[in-house]
């Protein structure tokens, strides 16, 4: 018996170390990789991906990690079972010895899980509380109108319900609303509806909010860092033609967002503007549907088919 104990020590003191150099060999190939990196060859683990703006790489960060973490710890665990199966299978008809418990065993397993649920916790808190971050003095503040169904968005001189607009566009059942904004600077978007709740979406902020009506003005701030023409949305059923609150998010660079401003303070018209600063003039991520009801709806047929139906 004590020759069998003895024998099993090399081989419990092999696979401890075997298991510590896979964690270490783990440690240092995730050390390479930016979190980025990670996620990109996994597919952003169905995460939509980082995103275009600091507050969306916070959360797309923390997102990866957690990750990765729940992974490193199912394979701890799915590892132990197939140990433990393949090791203490049966091997004969003799009665392996019993024991009542295993006492760090037990405390390793209660200890663990509340170590881990409190580290997401920590970190969860901590991006909420940066993402839901409003500042005293942003750089640019835009005001979103969402109507039955469509949007405007003014540019305001200040923070509240009382500043003044200084520029403004607003969509059209022909024309989407395009909301331009420059990179690399705080935006404070403040949110209010003239009928029912809506929600305003820009899929790549990685981030929504709704849109509600009365005094209730919902208030974010995003800081963008990539420039390109991004598709925004309704995210709230809304109504029947909640379908066509569509609006296009143009980030630009802060020259080109000053000269377009300066173009709407003129008079210009926000497709002018856009020609002026060498943008397209219309919506290229998304376009209008057909309010008639024709190619977007069961109506497939068309108004002569409808006609004749009628004779």
């Amino acid at each position: 018996m004590g020759a069998r104990s003895s024998a099993t020590r090399p081989r419990a003191g092999g696979r401890a170390a075997g298991l510590g150099l896979g964690g270490a060999l783990l440690l240092a190939l995730l050390a390479g990789c930016s979190v980025e990196d990670v996620g990109s060859k996994f597919g952003h683990f169905g995460w939509p991906g980082p995103g275009i703006s600091l507050q969306a790489h916070e959360m797309y960060d923390l997102w990866i990690a957690s990750t990765i973490a729940a992974l490193v710890v199912g394979v701890g665990v799915w590892g132990l079972i197939f140990w433990c199966v393949i090791r203490y299978r049966k091997r004969g008809d003799e009665l392996p010895v019993q024991t009542r418990f295993n006492m760090p065993m037990e405390v390793l397993y209660t200890v663990t899980p509340v170590l881990i649920v409190a580290v997401l916790f920590y970190y969860t808190a901590i991006v909420q509380t940066s993402v839901d971050k409003v500042s005293k003095d942003p750089d640019q503040i835009v005001q979103v109108t969402a109507f039955k169904w469509n949007w405007e968005f003014e540019y305001r001189d200040g923070i509240g319900k009382d500043a003044n607009t200084v520029a403004s566009t607003v969509g059209s059942s022909d024309v989407i609303p395009s909301l331009v904004l420059p990179i690399g600077q705080k935006i404070r978007f403040e949110e209010t509806s003239k009928d029912v709740i809506h929600s305003f979406w820009v899929p790549e902020l990685l981030f929504k909010r709704d849109v509600m009506p009365g005094s209730v003005r919902n208030v974010f701030e995003v800081t963008l860092d990539k420039t390109g023409h991004y598709v925004g949305r309704c995210a709230e059923l809304c109504g029947t033609y909640h379908a066509f609150m569509n609006f296009e998010l143009v980030a630009v660079e802060p020259a080109k967002f000053d000269q377009f401003m300066a173009a709407k303070k003129a008079g210009q018209s926000t497709p002018q503007a856009l020609a002026t600063i060498g943008e397209p003039p219309y919506a290229t991520t998304t376009q209008p549907f057909d309010t008639r009801r024709g190619t977007h709806s069961w109506n497939q047929g068309g108004g002569e088919d409808v006609v004749a139906a009628g004779k």
